[in-house]
């Protein structure tokens, strides 16, 4: 790539702007929330994990169908920032499970702080200020969630209604601005 804005440009065409891995992890929070209000919430947390594993490949079905690559060219350094935030937020995730053997509502709000967290990489990855809202909606949705003493289901729910919401209008922003590369 010749230059950051080139490379950045890439990265949001390839995958309008991150929109759909956003809409995918949104649902998968609304699964976990949903099993967390029927079910025992330890089973939610394993639909969170299972579930947080699928998100790259299912937005990637859903970026094609929406007639994108889902995938950035290997001279794109700013595919190697995404690898690792991803694994960053991996690594972090057995905290958030450490949490849960204390209190199992701590897992979710854990989990939408760092989730959160690498969120504010997103602005390096697809040259958009927009990812330091939704990072910090989640973090201090995590927070306050804590403070509050939420259940685990209204904790997944809150995840779920922030990144649908985002992943929604970031969808509709990118289709709006998109530059072929």
């Amino acid at each position: 790539m010749e230059n950051m804005k080139q490379a950045q440009l890439e990265m949001r065409n390839n995958y309008i702007c991150g929109a759909t891995g956003i809409v995918v992890s949104g649902f998968m929070w609304l699964l976990s929330g949903l099993v967390a209000y029927n079910y025992p919430p330890k089973q939610a947390v394993w639909t969170l994990l299972i579930g947080g594993v699928l998100i790259h490949p299912i937005s990637t079905i859903f970026n094609k169908i929406l007639g994108v690559s889902g995938t950035h060219s290997k001279n794109n350094a700013l595919g190697n920032l995404a690898m690792e935030g991803t694994f960053f937020m991996l690594m972090c995730i057995p905290l958030a499970y450490g949490l849960s053997l204390l209190r199992i509502e701590w897992f979710f709000q854990g989990m939408l702080m760092i989730i959160g967290g690498r969120y504010l990489t997103f602005n390096t990855l697809y040259g958009n200020r927009l990812f330091w809202i939704i990072g910090a909606t989640l973090g201090i949705a995590g927070y306050l969630l804590y403070s509050l003493n939420a259940q685990s289901y209204v904790s997944a729910l809150t995840g779920s209604i922030i990144e649908i919401s985002y992943g929604a209008f970031m969808y509709i922003y990118s289709r709006r601005t998109q530059t072929i590369v």
